[in-house]
């Protein structure tokens, strides 16, 4: 197995320079998707005033400016930025187990709704991060999501989105 030595000090992880590229492309494909879509909506100036996509085309093209030019800097000081930790492999665990949580989450907010999914979610922290037992966890996350439920749908009289499942239609809400 072929390995490259790490800078002294580092136990491996994620690059400055890698960090740069990455997040520059994805900005980079954001925006230009942003310039495709507002070009197709119209991007001109028309006789009664801008197109729908006149304003969107250029912060699309904005933002694609500007990716180019980070990755061209990222480039050009890649002799130093190479070498630079962004992130260790330990520390990006730790930020994973929070991010990926909740994008599943959010995942569940629009299936089973808001209230059901903080019920899950909550309860799920509390069992992996936090080593609580599964009853006292399942008991907060419905206590908690229930005290929502009541503050926003009954006293606020404030509808919160439901999910496509509709959970709560047998209460009638």
């Amino acid at each position: 197995m072929n390995q490259s030595p790490e800078p002294a000090g580092h136990s491996g992880g994620i690059s400055t320079l890698a960090a740069e590229l990455v997040v520059a492309c994805i900005l980079f494909a954001i925006g230009a998707l942003v310039v495709y879509d507002s070009y197709r909506l119209g991007s001109r100036w028309a006789g009664d005033g801008p197109e729908a996509g006149y304003f969107p085309f250029y912060i699309g093209l904005i933002i694609c400016i500007s990716c180019v030019a980070t990755l061209v800097f990222a480039v050009r000081g890649r002799a130093t930025a190479g070498r630079k930790l962004f992130v260790g492999w330990q520390a990006l665990r730790q930020v994973l187990s929070v991010i990926i949580p909740a994008a599943f989450f959010v995942l569940g907010i629009q299936i089973i709704g808001l209230y059901l999914a903080s019920a899950v979610y909550i309860a799920g922290f509390m069992m992996w991060l936090g080593e609580y037992g599964w009853l006292r966890s399942a008991v907060l996350g419905f206590v908690v999501s229930a005290l929502a439920f009541l503050t926003f749908e009954v006293w606020f009289q404030v509808p919160l989105y439901k999910g496509m499942l509709d959970p709560l239609a047998f209460l009638g809400y």
